[in-house]
């Protein structure tokens, strides 16, 4: 222990262990893994008892739903580091690990890697060692000014084995231990010469029994178990032996033995951090007798947006939401109102935009996260920013953040994600508690932020006085009977599920919709090009004469949301849109209220919607298509749960 620099290190003691602020909602994809070399890698690391080895390969099979083309582990192993790394699917490197002589070291890093920097092969693979083989680095994250380091490493003598920019972190911990350095002190001092965001985990050949690991930008949970403790990028690598964890925070070092958890942060200080119990058990993250991950997420949908729900009213009356760090005289202020999101989510703000805008007449726009900073948006503290983000991770939306925060706007976070960077960065957070979320494509993700972007919308409209009471209570009612009424479209679904396989041979498929309609046909549109892999758009039903007819053919299945009966004029214009395609012979799909005789009249296939206020249809409409999707992907034999090329979270700016 000489080589420890640490200040009065904290320590944290699995007999000790306290739940302080313990989180009621730590899902799966509470530690979406950020990263950009990895777009959703998986980090596991093990000190303990047990075989190392073992425990790290079942942690990384754990985080398999997250997406990745190598895995790799090493184990210190009397007094050197046994490693091995392949390309392809873990049954690969369980192939490899067979062939060797299992290792009794309870000392072990693993990991699973997402391809950005150098091809997906072996040689790519982390973990990465140093050139003497004294020190295993595995990384999540870009090091931004890594071609100013390896110049410098190189320079010195330093051949690198690989393409990426991880391998840096390896020699420059070996560099800082040969000068003297220990594991814990070297590791702190490559962190401030690092710039960019990063997960290190680090383990060396001479100190046995540790394992270290550092944190910027990039989310890392620590298991605590008894005798023996975890460090991993999701807390299902883990759960299986503990449940009991600790949220770091930014710019944080931990140091992990069997029976100590040692905290401090990049200077050496003893450093703040959170404890939680993790209140699912492993069988939530399983397929429940489903055939993936996905159809299950689809059914579980009633259940999560009734969590999305869940005790939103005080006593007197009043909606409330989880926390919300902004003075009522400052919403009050407010002028303007700017949803940032990427991808599905991105459409669950395009549904907030008419719903806000219809309760709280601020103008509200929608923007692309990717493209928000860099366009100079026009953002003052009479600004509201809404990001909307399944993990609480994603690169774009984080940045976006950190750009409006830096013109003093406000800033309102939707997450699934309790303790991630996007909610602690903001002012406010409404937590979907979606719960697991486990296939890529997003189902119930994309449900409970709809329903939390009405709860904002209501909030505010509340908050501004533009809604009395009774009438976000009678809104409230009906958002409180849309579980059962979207359990009701499930119950029904078979009619969807005959179409998918009349449909498999289909190379284009486009969708149609006008107000909260559109959205709905952009969300469609991208569930069948995540995972059926054929071409598919959504348009606005209304620019249809404007261009997008053009592509009308005979037999091309057009897909058609049709606005509940209320909106007379809206509805008779969608009509008259499923006439112009079907005169053309295209095979018209008609999404409609039950009992809508005029839509039905010119539908091929008909699928009867439960009837709902017009702003809340997309809450049933959308799942019909996810079921579709779903199920065509399936009829064409493709992963529905790991779509090709695609991440759970992308972190990449």
């Amino acid at each position: 222990m000489g080589h420890r620099t640490l200040l009065r290190p904290q320590r944290v003691f699995a007999r000790d262990l306290k739940t302080d602020g313990a989180c009621s909602h730590c899902w799966c994809e509470q530690w979406a893994c950020a990263s950009n070399v990895c777009a959703m890698c998986g980090i596991v690391g093990y000190v303990g008892p047990r075989r190392a080895r073992e425990i790290v390969v079942d942690g990384l099979r754990r985080l398999e739903y997250r997406g990745y083309d190598s895995g790799g582990l090493a184990v210190v192993d009397d007094g050197r580091i046994e490693y091995a790394k392949k390309e392809g699917k873990l049954a690969n490197l369980q192939s490899v690990l067979d062939a060797q002589t299992p290792s009794e070291s309870g000392t072990g890093i693993g990991h699973t890697r997402w391809a950005t920097h150098g091809a997906p092969n072996d040689v790519n693979a982390h973990p990465h060692l140093s050139a003497d083989g004294r020190v295993a680095v595995v990384h999540n994250g870009i090091i931004e000014n890594f071609a100013t380091l390896r110049a410098e490493l190189e320079a010195e003598g330093v051949e690198f084995a690989s393409e990426t920019d991880s391998e840096i972190a390896a020699h420059l911990l070996a560099r800082e231990i040969n000068r003297g350095s220990g594991l814990v002190s070297g590791l702190r001092a490559v962190c401030n010469r690092l710039e960019g965001a990063f997960t290190l985990v680090a383990i060396e050949a001479g100190d046995a029994g540790r394992v270290v690991a550092a944190r910027r930008n990039s989310p890392l949970v620590v298991g605590v178990g008894d005798g023996e403790n975890f460090v991993a990028s999701d807390v299902a690598a883990f759960i299986e032996h503990t449940r009991e964890a600790i949220e770091l925070g930014q710019d944080q070092i931990v140091e992990i033995t069997a029976d100590e958890v040692y905290v401090t942060d990049f200077e050496g200080n003893p450093a703040d951090y959170r404890t939680f119990h993790v209140d699912w058990d492993l069988s939530a993250a399983q397929k429940d007798g489903y055939d993936w991950f996905m159809r299950k997420e689809i059914f579980e949908q009633p259940e999560a947006v009734a969590n999305t729900l869940l005790g939103r009213f005080t006593e007197k009356g009043d909606l409330t939401l989880d926390e919300v760090r902004i003075p009522p005289e400052d919403l009050r202020r407010v002028n303007k109102i700017v949803i940032v999101a990427c991808g599905t989510s991105f459409y669950a703000g395009l549904v907030a935009k008419y719903a806000i805008e219809h309760w709280t007449r601020v103008p509200c726009e929608v923007e692309i996260a990717s493209e928000f900073r860099y366009r100079d948006p026009i953002i003052d503290p009479m600004t509201l920013v809404v990001t909307i983000s399944q993990s609480g991770e994603t690169a774009d939306t984080l940045m976006a953040i950190r750009h409006a925060r830096e013109q003093h706007a406000k800033v309102i976070a939707i997450c699934n994600t309790n303790g991630a960077t996007i909610p602690r960065e903001s002012d406010a957070v409404i937590y979907t508690h979606a719960g697991p979320e486990i296939g890529v494509a997003s189902t119930k993700g994309f449900l409970t932020q709809v329903m939390a972007c009405y709860l904002l919308g209501l909030y505010l409209a509340q908050v501004r006085g533009m809604k009395y009471g009774d009438e976000i209570r009678a809104m409230m009612g009906e958002l409180e009977r849309m579980p059962g009424l979207i359990q009701q479209v499930l119950d029904d679904s078979q009619p969807v599920l005959d179409l998918a396989a009349q449909l498999k041979n289909r190379r284009s498929v486009l969708f149609l919709g006008r107000h909260v309609g559109y959205p709905v046909a952009l969300e469609g549109a991208l569930k069948l090009k995540e995972l059926a892999y054929i071409h598919a758009e959504g348009f606005a039903a209304g620019e249809l004469k404007h261009g997008p007819i053009a592509l009308i053919e005979p037999g091309l299945p057009v897909f058609v949301v049709v606005p509940p009966r209320g909106r007379d004029q809206l509805h008779e214009k969608v009509v008259s849109n499923i006439q112009e395609i079907r005169a053309r012979g295209a095979k018209t799909i008609v999404l409609a209220e039950e009992g809508d005789d005029v839509a039905e009249r010119y539908a091929d296939s008909f699928i009867s919607l439960p009837p709902v206020s017009t702003l809340f249809q997309p809450l049933v409409a959308t799942v019909a298509l996810q079921l579709f999707a779903c199920e065509l992907a399936t009829q064409m034999g493709h992963d529905v749960d790991q779509p090709r090329n695609l991440a759970k979270s992308v972190t990449v700016e």
